[in-house]
């Protein structure tokens, strides 16, 4: 009689484990475009080392990324995710695919600029207007995968940059099992939309309302995605049509990510920074 009332005191103590768990909120603040820009790798991480960023997404196609990797090895305790990709939409830079796949690349051998057909571009400036294919596609993404690999610590997960995953449910498809293939699924259904600053609030108010929203958070779990930069000289030069105030734009995300106010709303209301790592465990 002892063991069975011992038993219903652990079994209680565990489902109010349980209960006070699913009062708590957490937030997973993640920074992509890791590897796009030396302003871009700066402000990554300094938004990690000093700020509420828990996961960083890394681009292996571009330019910087070899001095990614080495900030990255500088600081293990991040988390990483390999940010696919198969577009380059910036007007004054350009990224080329690992691998041969003609069928993703404009005439001058570049990824396309845009996943969707978009009025900003000429025609066929998108990979929905191209004759992609599956197998390109693949071989694309696997050699993208096994560089980051070879490289980069503490990777846990895929992302996607500009969605194209969901352009055709087939590339959907492949992009899934890829990630079962290398470990890197993670279950991401229970995570809500933070909107952070939400849309047209002026670069100035970002702090401010960014602490408003987290204020008005529920117990659950979020996920809020920005690109964090250093308003540079290099960040100047970055745009294309429809987006060419970038460097203040992003220099702004490094501040909001950083911000002492923001880090003491977060404190006091009792919210927990977690990674894509932590929901893999």
């Amino acid at each position: 009689m002892k063991k069975v009332f011992l038993s219903l005191i652990f079994l209680g103590t565990i489902f109010l484990g349980f209960a006070q768990q699913d009062q708590k909120i957490y937030l997973l603040v993640r920074a992509d475009d890791m590897g796009s820009f030396h302003a871009a790798n700066v402000g990554c991480i300094q938004s990690y080392r000093e700020g509420i960023v828990r996961s960083i997404e890394v681009m292996p196609v571009c330019q910087w990324f070899p001095e990614a990797v080495k900030m990255l090895k500088e600081n293990p305790g991040c988390d990483v995710g390999i940010h696919l990709t198969l577009t380059s939409e910036w007007s004054n830079v350009k990224w080329r695919p690992l691998t041969h796949c003609p069928s993703l690349v404009d005439q001058d051998g570049y990824f396309f600029p845009m996943v969707w057909k978009n009025e900003n571009f000429p025609l066929h400036s998108s990979i929905s207007e191209s004759d992609w294919e599956l197998g390109e596609i693949e071989q694309e993404l696997r050699a993208q995968i096994d560089l980051a690999k070879a490289y980069v610590p503490n990777i846990s997960h895929l992302s996607i940059h500009m969605g194209f995953d969901g352009l055709d449910p087939k590339i959907g498809e492949l992009v899934a099992e890829l990630a079962k293939e290398y470990g890197l699924e993670i279950n991401t259904e229970e995570l809500q939309y933070f909107p952070g600053w939400g849309k047209d609030v002026p670069i100035e108010q970002r702090i401010d309302q960014f602490c408003e929203n987290l204020v008005k958070l529920m117990p659950g779990k979020y996920l809020f995605v920005e690109h964090p930069a250093e308003d540079t000289k290099e960040m100047e030069t970055v745009g294309h049509p429809g987006y060419q105030n970038v460097g203040k734009d992003r220099g702004w995300v490094t501040r909001v990510f950083t911000s002492e106010k923001v880090k003491q709303v977060i404190r006091r209301k009792g919210i927990e920074l977690i990674s894509y790592a932590d929901l893999k465990k």
